[in-house]
């Protein structure tokens, strides 16, 4: 696949995820208000999220035709602890935006850095480690 392709593809999976995450979000916070219902969101919101991302990158980005549930269990918490990583290192730019500049638009300037960054490290954890032929 061409680096365009694949960049265009790996956005727009990234972008789907992300909706998908706050949809999710959005019915649960329907139900409800609260730290609870909050919480509930963000954890809804977060596994459909990164299960929706999961297939997608799959299919359309590695090409991975291996199935059954032992082998897409075993790959799927491989790609959810790659996740971690990558999260730590969006959220980091985000705090340490916010902590020096005190301003939400600098703030959000860093996520978006972190969230750019965190996915080119995730692609190559990925590839390396989740849809190997080794993995």
């Amino acid at each position: 696949m061409r680096l365009q392709t694949l960049m265009i593809r790996y956005t727009a999976f990234a972008v789907i995820a992300t909706l998908m995450n706050l949809f999710s979000q959005r019915v649960i916070l329907l139900m409800g208000q609260g730290l609870p219902y909050f919480v509930t969101a963000v954890a809804v919101g977060t596994l459909v999220g990164l299960v929706v991302k999961y297939l997608l990158d799959k299919r359309w980005i590695f090409f991975d035709p291996k199935g059954g549930l032992r082998h897409n269990s075993r790959q799927f918490t491989r790609y959810a602890v790659m996740g971690i990583f990558t999260t730590a290192i969006f959220w980091g730019f985000e705090t340490v935006f916010w902590l020096i500049w005190q301003s939400h638009l600098l703030r959000e300037i860093g996520a978006m850095m972190g969230l750019a960054i965190g996915y080119v490290v995730k692609y190559h954890l990925d590839k390396r480690y989740v849809f190997s032929p080794r993995a």
